[in-house]
Parts: C-alpha cells; structure tokens; sequence
C-alpha cells in the first residue's frame, strides 16, 4: 500500500545484479561490528540522568537540523519546531510532527530522509510512511515507544551497538556528567568528552575578553597576559584527558598556522583584551594560537582535528531569535596546502601529532587533502562530514581520494550529529557505501574479495580506534 513505509534491505547498493551480490557479503562482515563515535555533539547529561525522552519531536525534529534546515527553507518558522524554545507543550509538538510529515515530500533524495525512515522503522518499528494523513498515527506509535523502559537513553545505547560515544565540549566545562558516567559501574558504555576552543581562540569576538576571563578563573592561570592565555589552554587541555578525551576539535573559517614573532603576539593579545585590536591583528593572533594548539597536541597526545570553511549562523536575524547551530551555518572555499605548511614543516612528521582534516569543499579533497595524508604521517584525510555526509558525495569522496591516499590514510565514519536515534543510521549507511565501493573494486579485479573485507572491517573497527587513539 501507499502509505506503508518499508526499508528495502538492499537500499543504497549498487544496482548491478553481479556487484550488489559481492557488496552483500562485505556488509554481511560488518553490519553488526560496534559502533565507534569519535565526534558528535550528543550532550552526556541525557545518559547519565537517563530520563525517558519526552516526546517524538524533542527527540527527532528539534536537535536535527538537518531536517530543520529544510523545513525552513519549505517555510515552516523555527520556532514552530522547538528550535530556540525551551520545550513545546504537546499540543505544540504534535503540531511540529504534522508539519514535517506536510512537508515529506521535500525530503526526497537526501540522506536526511534515509535516516529518518531508518530510525522510524528500525528503532521505532514505525509501518506508515510520514504523510499529512498518517502524522498523528506515526506520532501516537513513537510516542507509546518512548514510554517503554527500552527506549530510554541507556537501553538505546546499548541496542545501538555503541561502543564509544564522544561529545564535544567546552574548555571551562567541568566535565561532570563525563566523571559520573565513568564511575558508574551500571552503565558500561565509554563516552569521552572533546575539547573545543574555537570561540577562545576568536579574539576578535565581542564576547573574547569575557570569555578569557572565564577562562582564567576556571583554570587558575592569569589571562591577562598572553603566557597565562596559553598556560590556562594546557591546563584545561590536561583536565580533559584527565576525563578521558582523546581529541582536540577546532573549527573556523581558515586553517591559517603563521607563527607571530613573540614581541608581536603579547601586544596583539594585549590590544584584543583591551578591544583596540584589528581584525587583522585578531585573524593573526587566532591562526598563530592554532599553530600553539598543534604544538600541544604533540605534547599533550590529544588528536587534532580541523574542519575549517563554515560562514557560521549565515542568518543574523535567526541567530538572534534562535541562537546558533540552528541550520543556518554555510559552507565556504576551502583551502589547506599553504594555510597549514608552517604548522607541518613544524610537526608533521612528528610521532607525536595525529592532524585529522575535514573539510565541505569537495575540490580539496583530490587537490589538497589526500596529497597531504599521502606524504605527512601525521596527516589523516577526514570522512565526509555534515553537508557531505551523503551518499552520493561519500562515493565521490572515496573516489577522490582512494587513488591518492588508500584507505589506510582516512578517518574511518564520523557522524557529527545531536540527533542521538540517527547514529545507526548514518553508521550503517557508511558501511553500506563503503561496502558498494570495495565491491566494485573487487568487480573490477583491483582487489581480491578476502582484501575487501578487511579493508571494510578496518575502516569501521580499526581506523577509528587508531586515527582517534580510542
């Protein structure tokens, strides 16, 4: 019928009868390895207090914006979502569920669609497809789940095959929920905090100075100086991996590494704290500070990933009504060859260094990304990632990139997301893609079937654990 919703077990396979028979039997070989997350944005909180989760839109539509974003542009308002709210009464989240369920049809062909369909049929056993006729049908259904003890947080993580989970964190965060969640013998899960300085870093930020401030106080280093500014960074770089963090995360808008003369740097970082500073002195302050935070890396062992080339919140109109993070965040050109040469010619063959680079510029990967990963050891091409996290980009990307870098020299799958239900779903579709590729490597007689499914088993079990040091 019409409206039945119905997974297709070879969905995203290749359509030739003869490759689609050997991509069967490598996803056989991995479909049901754990799941390793080394970088997502899941808060930690939602575990350790284990509440049920509210309701199908709190859950699904207003941490997703992926879906938000699209609805948006369909001319559903935000707000009418949740996003920016502090929680919709029912009436107002089973109005949410009708809007996306209206608006079904704007979701055809994006991976946004494939894994909602994967998570409303596989986790919530969910039969209608999303229509304005069966929104409260499918509403009803997930509602009902989500007052059953296995659907609380807990009882999904461990359903979901999650092995690591790893959130994304602020530098004065004290890593509470992190510490609990360790000490507590029922819960046997890992999920290990990230450090995030970008916005520490943005000295040319109206917030900077307080923001440094902060930073001091919660570190015990005085701020007010350029050394304690990096003194306080290692401090709360050494409370993380006390935590158990294993990575660095960092993102603006370039990936600029130039070193300032030391003379230079303590006057620029005097005159950011004072608000004289240009926007010129600002840019150079942050690109020689991420240059400091690669020399942290090599000594402190934290990886050090860069996903540069993002115009954040696009929208100033929205940013002001809903805050960040909200969908309107935009890719810009990449660019990492001369941007990163200081920070390699210092550390890129260093033992010590793992530099993971993401990137929404899909030119760079064939032109940049894959030569650096194929000369520096230090140097790991990052899987595709956010507005890339799709199907047919994931095949380009390994296209792009296999040639030049192997498999060896990537990341293995990232699924970046809040949307805590969509982690199986975008882990999956990783291993069905890659999969479909290495079948037809195998097709075209470059490999062997027994090394496809190796290379398959590496990227999901091993590349992660060794690229992440997990």
């Amino acid at each position: 019928m019409a409206e039945a919703l119905v997974l297709h077990p070879d969905r995203l396979l290749p359509p030739d009868p003869g490759v689609r028979a050997v991509t069967r039997r490598l996803y056989d070989a991995v479909r049901a390895l754990p799941v390793l997350s080394p970088h997502g944005h899941v808060d930690p909180r939602v575990l350790l207090d284990d509440a049920p989760f509210p309701d199908p839109t709190a859950l699904l539509i207003t941490p997703d914006h992926y879906l938000t974003r699209l609805l948006h542009a369909s001319g559903v308002p935000l707000a009418d979502l949740g996003v920016g709210r502090a929680g919709l009464t029912e009436a107002e989240s089973r109005a949410a569920w009708r809007l996306l369920c209206e608006h079904w049809p704007a979701f055809r062909g994006t991976a946004s669609r494939s894994w909602l369909e994967a998570e409303l049929s596989e986790v919530f056993d969910v039969r209608l497809r999303p229509s304005a006729r069966t929104a409260d049908a499918v509403y009803d259904t997930i509602a009902a789940r989500l007052a059953e003890d296995a659907y609380r947080p807990r009882a999904l993580f461990e359903r979901f095959g999650i092995e690591v989970l790893a959130t994304t964190d602020d530098p004065c965060d004290d890593l509470a929920p992190h510490a609990a969640l360790a000490a507590d013998p029922t819960f046997p899960g890992r999920v290990l905090p990230t450090f995030r300085p970008d916005r520490y870093l943005e000295a040319g930020s109206p917030d900077w100075p307080a923001l440094v401030a902060r930073l001091g106080e919660v570190s015990g280093c005085d701020t007010g100086s350029y050394r304690g500014w990096v003194a306080a960074m290692e401090q709360r770089r050494a409370h993380f991996r006390a935590h158990g963090a294993t990575s660095a995360d960092h993102s603006h808008a370039d990936v600029g590494t130039e070193p300032l003369e030391p003379g230079v740097v303590e006057r620029s970082y005097a005159r950011a704290l004072a608000g004289t500073a240009s926007a010129a002195e600002c840019t150079a302050l942050r690109r020689h500070m991420l240059l400091e935070m690669a020399r942290m890396s090599v000594e402190d062992g934290l990886v050090m990933t860069l996903h540069p080339g993002v115009r954040r919140n696009h929208h100033r109109p929205t940013l002001h009504a809903s805050g960040p993070d909200t969908g309107h965040d935009i890719p810009l050109r990449g660019d990492f060859t001369d941007p990163l040469r200081p920070l390699l010619e210092r550390y890129g063959t260093h033992p010590g260094l793992h530099l993971v680079l993401f990137t929404l510029d899909e030119s760079v990967f064939s032109r940049e990304i894959a030569p650096l990963a194929g000369f520096y050891p230090s140097v790991f091409v990052g899987a595709p990632w956010w507005f890339l996290d799709a199907p047919a980009a994931v095949r380009r990307f390994r296209g792009a990139v296999t040639e030049t870098a192997g498999f060896r020299r990537t990341s293995g799958f990232v699924d970046d997301t809040r949307a805590f239900c969509s982690i199986p779903a975008r882990h999956d579709m990783s291993r069905r893609l890659d999969a479909g590729y290495l079948a037809g490597l195998v097709a075209e007689h470059v490999l062997d079937e027994d090394e496809a499914v190796e290379t398959l088993v590496d990227l999901v079990a091993v590349r992660p654990r060794e690229v992440f040091r997990l």
